[in-house]
C-alpha cells in the first residue's frame, strides 16, 4: 500500500527521550497505518478502522495490562 500521503502523528505517551516511540496516519481512506518513530522507513503495521477502535478501547480498558 502506498503510504506516501500519510500524516504521521507520534502518540502523546511517547517521550522525547528515545524511548518506545509509535506513530499513527490516521488521515487514510480506510486504514490505519502504525510505524516506530525510531524507523519511520521501516515496516509498518495496517488496521482497518474497526480493528483499531478495537485496539484502543482495549488499551483505554485495561485488556492488555500486565498484572
Amino acid at each position: 500500500m502506498d503510504l506516501s500521503a500519510a500524516v504521521w502523528r507520534k502518540s502523546s505517551r511517547s517521550s522525547g527521550n528515545g524511548g518506545q516511540c509509535v506513530e499513527v496516519a490516521a488521515n487514510l481512506p480506510g486504514v490505519i497505518a502504525v510505524r516506530d518513530s525510531k524507523n519511520p522507513s521501516g515496516p509498518k503495521l495496517l488496521f482497518t478502522p474497526e480493528e483499531w477502535e478495537a485496539f484502543i478501547s482495549g488499551v483505554k480498558d485495561g485488556e492488555f495490562d500486565q498484572a
